[in-house]
């Protein structure tokens, strides 16, 4: 096992920049975990937990800029919460779900490149937004919902695409209805693991929280200030790569 130092430095480095970005960083702490060999069953609820402190604190710094649109966070948030709920009642084989999380941790890599900027032109993220087609919404969010609560992550990092390729919010939009949705998912899928008896925490989780709550406070005003983190993003994108072909390719 590669030393925890490593882990606990790496950590609040990973709340930091998915803070930034109004994330709550459960695809990167699973990653992490991934690499450091935490056993499967307490990653999931460990990186919700997590989730739940720095999407929080994310969500506060987007929303004092005026940036929260209720209506279309709502229109997510209505079916993935149920849906949210379900999915982390559901026992998933180990293999499968590595190789799950590890595809989504390539969506990750993704978007921390910024590979999203070939699709819409800087100019287009601070655009005015329309708004969302209601039966779209609810399937969207319900498709999100379930896969946040099935992996373990709060799925702003599928439905911020989803927001910025539809128009249905620019940049700092996103960024607010994205941390608000991953908060409410993660709840939602941690009382679903409670319901079924799934809820195995890791036993270092106080030290965690401390440390992503750091993380998460920095990232989340430098994410305000429109502060340049490019290098970070890209160190961070090959950790989420390497932790992705280990799941996916790895024993």
């Amino acid at each position: 096992m590669m030393d925890m130092t490593w882990f606990y430095i790496l950590l609040p480095i990973v709340a930091m920049l998915y803070g930034a970005v109004g994330h709550g960083g459960a695809s990167g702490y699973l990653a992490l975990m991934g690499l450091f060999s935490f056993v499967p069953d307490e990653m999931r609820p460990t990186a919700l937990v997590l989730n739940l402190f720095v999407a929080g604190i994310a969500f506060i710094h987007f929303a004092r800029l005026g940036c929260f649109k209720f209506r279309t966070f709502a229109v997510f948030a209505l079916a993935s919460i149920p849906m949210a709920f379900l999915g982390g009642t559901f026992e998933i084989q180990t293999g499968l779900y590595k190789m799950i999380l590890g595809l989504f941790l390539l969506l990750s890599v993704a978007k921390m490149m910024g590979l999203l900027d070939k699709i819409l032109k800087k100019e287009d993220y601070d655009s005015k937004s329309n708004s969302v087609n209601l039966p779209i919404g609810l399937s969207v969010g319900a498709g999100v919902g379930f896969f946040s609560g099935l992996i373990g992550i709060g799925g702003g990092i599928i439905l911020s695409p989803i927001l910025l390729l539809s128009r249905w919010a620019n940049a700092k939009e996103a960024a607010a209805i994205s941390a608000l949705f991953i908060w409410v998912n993660s709840l939602a899928g941690l009382a679903g693991q409670y319901y079924h008896d799934k809820l195995l925490l890791n036993e270092h989780l106080f030290l965690m929280i401390i440390l992503v709550v750091i993380g998460g406070f920095i990232g989340g005003f430098i994410g305000a200030k429109k502060l340049d983190n490019k290098k970070l993003r890209f160190l961070l994108s090959v950790m989420l790569l390497a932790a992705a072909l280990k799941l996916i390719f790895g024993q």
